[in-house]
């Protein structure tokens, strides 16, 4: 069931009241929550139920299981993440379209750490909720970008780099900080990253892409 970028999942066909909107964006952050801390088996329902503060039987009016509960999460956290992607246009200049990409990126991983954490889980498990989702909406979209970046690379905007495994790195780099943050804080010798070490980090990623990739 896809969703809008930015928006909670709506069902098909069904107009929601506002009070319905409330309740469904509180059930999507409840269950955020619960299945980043025990993963998609671990998870129950009652709990989800609970930390929305509605009953079980209201959450299944919604998703009919938790199976539509958890590819919703993973749908809205996708959308999410492509809206700045997409806004990725041949008419820009490549050195500001990626800053403000990865910086997009990283605000994200401040922002929404739990999110972050559940695709980890995914995927680490062979994406077997999500898969067939990516392959008919991250792909075509990641191809496209890649001609924009293979044309910017002709053009003699950038040094000739896989625009596959560019992405690969940002993304790599970007989410490390919601997925890894409680370890980059030890190191830093912190309880947790701070606004300041997020943009920190967002200097450091934007430089280090900008220069290796040879668009500064």
């Amino acid at each position: 069931m896809p969703v809008q970028a930015k928006k909670r999942p709506r069902e098909q066909g069904v107009s929601k009241t506002r009070i319905q909107q409330i309740n469904q964006a509180r059930i999507l952050d409840a269950a955020e929550e619960v299945f980043a801390h025990n993963g998609f088996r671990g998870a129950v329902l009652e709990r989800i139920a609970e930390r929305a503060g509605i009953s079980k039987a209201n959450l299944l009016y919604y998703f009919k299981s938790k199976k539509i509960l958890y590819e919703a999460v993973l749908q809205h956290t996708v959308e999410t993440w492509l809206v700045p992607l997409e806004a990725l246009d041949a008419a820009d200049e490549p050195a500001a379209a990626f800053e403000r990409y990865i910086r997009i990126k990283i605000e994200h991983s401040r922002i929404h750490p739990l999110a972050s954490k559940v695709w980890a889980n995914e995927l680490i498990h062979g994406a077997p909720h999500i898969g067939q989702y990516l392959k008919r909406r991250l792909k075509p979209l990641i191809d496209e970008k890649a001609r924009i970046i293979e044309g910017w690379i002709k053009q003699g905007k950038m040094a000739p780099v896989d625009p596959y495994h560019l992405f690969f790195i940002i993304w790599a780099a970007t989410q490390t900080y919601a997925d890894f943050g409680n370890q980059a804080a030890i190191v830093k010798g912190k309880a947790q990253l701070t606004k300041q070490d997020f943009e920190d980090a967002a200097d450091t990623v934007t430089t280090i892409i900008l220069k290796g990739t040879g668009m500064i």
